[in-house]
């Protein structure tokens, strides 16, 4: 049995956020102190939900899917780091056997990405027309766990620039198919074209969403579609942009452009309301463990430090449908010796890590 004491933060409610204490009881959590307690490990700091990574990629690496062997290395990195909930943001590896062991996240997936035609990276997609689209958004609503993923935009070969991948009518029809079947959709976007269009066929949530501006930001707002702004991995654009100038110069000036007013973009999204959560696109050319360095990129971005939190606690997990530090709800916690809403890179040295009620480190 568990006593966490000292301050447990159930939420950003400032009058009823923080608890003294609670009990892992049989691996779940309870606020009422257990009659006849013994054997009782207690353990003091600052106690937080176990934190969400809402967007990465166990599974996969630079150059595709990986062996289990990687996928178990990946996922036990976003543990130790405290990221206890994963949104895989698409996978082309079958991790289904992550959720019998009782040591490693839980994930929740959206299957395999779906691109256009030689228009996202090797080995990553199905890479399929328009035509097929509807088909394969369903295929990939049933594999998943409530989610797919499209990618919305990627260079065009032809233009030498990022253009948007599907037509209105083919993206409308697949969004609406995989919400018949009970999943929501999210689309990997750069550009600016690509937004008001996917938006405006349903789309529930934007990975990235570098391209808002003042013309979508009030869309997104009006629609409540959230995004996932990955900081961690823009700041890869500028080295991107240089490794493509050569034979992409537009591209390459459009990145740079885009990650130059990233924390601007981020920002303005805030003001208008937008639901913005912590995804650090972990699993492709980034390490895992980054959930803590994607929370201080929001702040720097000017997200308060209780939101930045909320981005990767209570509001993350309520967003994808998971219990935080509630009555009766599974023992994943990350306690920290010092108070996150005061200096939230804390958040890359958890004291602790608890999952499913076992103190993992």
């Amino acid at each position: 049995m568990l006593h966490i004491k000292g301050r447990v933060l159930v939420g950003a409610d400032p009058d009823g956020g923080v608890r003294d204490e609670l009990w892992v009881v049989d691996g779940r959590i309870t606020f009422e102190r257990p009659v006849g307690a013994r054997d009782v490990t207690t353990i003091e700091g600052w106690a937080l939900p176990g934190l969400v990574d809402a967007h990465c990629h166990v599974g996969l690496d630079a150059h595709g899917p990986v062996d289990e062997s990687t996928s178990e290395k990946q996922a036990l990195t976003d543990r130790d780091a405290g990221a206890l909930l994963l949104r895989d943001a698409g996978s082309p590896s079958d991790t289904r056997w992550i959720d019998d062991r009782e040591d490693l996240p839980r994930i929740i997936r959206a299957g395999r990405h779906i691109a256009r035609t030689r228009r996202y990276i090797r080995n990553y997609a199905h890479e399929i027309e328009p035509e097929d689209l509807v088909a394969y958004v369903a295929r990939e609503a049933r594999r998943g766990d409530g989610w797919v993923k499209l990618v919305g935009d990627w260079i065009d070969r032809e233009t030498g620039d990022l253009s948007a991948c599907w037509p209105r009518g083919e993206v409308a029809a697949a969004i609406a198919e995989a919400h018949r079947l009970g999943a929501r959709v999210t689309a990997h976007c750069f550009a600016e074209e690509s937004l008001a269009p996917l938006v405006e066929a349903g789309i529930d949530c934007i990975e990235h969403a570098t391209g808002l501006t003042e013309d979508t930001i009030p869309l997104f707002a009006e629609r409540g579609v959230a995004i996932v702004p990955t900081l961690v991995n823009i700041a890869t654009f500028p080295r991107l942009a240089e490794g493509g100038e050569a034979k992409f110069p537009r591209w390459s000036d459009h990145m740079r452009r885009l990650h130059a007013r990233r924390y601007d973009t981020v920002r303005a999204a805030y003001d208008a309301g937008i639901p913005i959560f912590v995804g650090t696109d972990a699993g492709g050319s980034l390490a895992h463990g980054l959930v803590g360095q994607e929370v201080a990129e929001l702040v720097k971005a000017g997200l308060p430090p209780v939101d930045a939190l909320a981005a990767t606690t209570w509001a993350a997990r309520a967003w994808l449908g998971r219990p935080g530090l509630e009555e009766g709800a599974p023992a994943d916690i990350v306690v920290y010796d010092a108070d996150p809403r005061a200096d939230v890179r804390v958040l890359g040295s958890p004291s602790r890590v608890i999952l499913r009620g076992r103190v993992i480190r």
